[in-house]
């Protein structure tokens, strides 16, 4: 049995070294070559390539399912997201192999990720980011087109578990099956929904639209999924320029400028602040940051910024902070915890804003 793994990517890389992954260009028909090794979701005429900002992800699966035939098993995963399975020995973490997809396979049906917990029902979820609407109209699909995983649909979008991503790995007769469903939903639901004026997150709805239907449509089959764990390498282009832009803020100690920016990329991409996101936190500080100044400029008149601008001392400061507060809650606190906490550079502000932040993690 082969395995072909696809990793869908709109950046350069740094491609795994196991030949089972293979790069695959998506948006190529939009934005040209970025590497000649790699493929592109535009070689050959069925291809969705141009359909990218709507789709995602899915222009490079739609292609896979159209144009690749040179395999028992399809794999699908992402440039920053890689599925991995844990060394027995060591304990530590490896990339999943094509000898894994096999044996794997044998018991189960499909490979996909492990389920997602949401703060609240996929419905009122979807509410909050994107365009109700659309998610009302690709259930009538469903119940129109696919009448018998519509008590699926209706019981998934009122539980608060998701697979994400569109990532997995299953033989490719299943995997042509699964593609000729969703997409056959998806198209019909363009025809019926306007995504005019949307935004560029919002605008990727078909993308977000089908992590939702791959839990249906494995709940309608009655198969039995191997949730795989998914590493997340590398942080995402949009969240390090988020951090430059307001280390400038910071440095000019312009509080409102900065929060008035952050507040402007929220709207526009409410995912910046999600773990696959923002993978090592700090963008989640600059906000402890803003929150922290307009605090101590409304209770003393000045902030921290007044004494220290340089977002790569602040945010390791506030992190100190951070877990301070928690050790010192617990009873834990160490000598370097009140040398902190007793420091010129931290008040009593500084300090209320981080309790509740560590409080709302715990």
């Amino acid at each position: 049995m082969s395995t072909k793994f696809f990793v869908m990517t709109h950046k350069l890389f740094e491609k795994p070294k196991d030949s089972m992954y293979i790069p695959l260009q998506v948006g190529h028909a939009l934005h040209g070559t970025l590497d000649k090794t790699y493929l592109q979701d535009d070689d050959g005429e069925d291809n969705i390539s141009a359909q990218n900002p709507y789709f995602s992800e899915l222009t490079g699966m739609y292609w896979v399912w159209k144009n690749y035939k040179g395999t028992d098993n399809i794999g699908i995963c992402h440039y920053r997201r890689f599925p991995v399975i844990r060394r027995e020995k060591s304990g530590l973490e490896r990339l999943l192999t094509e000898q894994d997809c096999e044996q794997i396979l044998q018991e189960y049906d499909l490979i996909t990720t492990e389920q997602l917990n949401l703060h609240s029902n996929y419905y009122d979820g979807f509410a909050v980011d994107h365009n109700l609407h659309d998610l009302q109209v690709t259930e009538e699909v469903v119940k129109e087109k696919y009448p018998s995983y519509y008590e699926f649909f209706e019981k998934l979008v009122h539980n608060n578990k998701v697979y994400f991503g569109n990532i997995c790995v299953m033989p490719k007769s299943l995997y042509d099956r699964y593609c000729e469903w969703l997409f056959d939903i998806l198209f019909e639901v363009q025809r019926r929904i306007d995504v005019t004026g949307y935004d560029g997150y919002r605008k990727r709805v078909f993308g977000f639209l089908s992590e939702f239907l791959q839990m249906v449509w494995i709940q309608g089959n009655h198969l039995h999924p191997y949730e795989c764990r998914i590493a997340i390498i590398g942080e995402k282009f949009e969240t390090g320029e988020v951090k430059r832009v307001l280390a400038g803020f910071f440095e000019k100690k312009d509080v409102q400028g900065a929060k008035e920016y952050f507040l402007r990329c929220y709207e526009k991409r409410p995912d910046i602040l999600m773990e696959a996101s923002d993978i090592t936190g700090e963008l989640r500080i600059c906000m402890q940051i803003i929150s922290t100044c307009e605090f101590e400029q409304h209770l003393l008149g000045n902030c921290v910024l007044d004494k220290e601008q340089d977002m790569g001392k602040l945010i390791p400061m506030f992190k100190a902070l951070n877990m301070a507060v928690l050790r010192k809650g617990r009873g834990e606190e160490t000598e370097g915890d009140k040398k902190l906490l007793a420091g010129d550079l931290i008040t009593d502000p500084a300090v209320q804003v981080a309790m509740q932040v560590m409080g709302a993690v715990r």
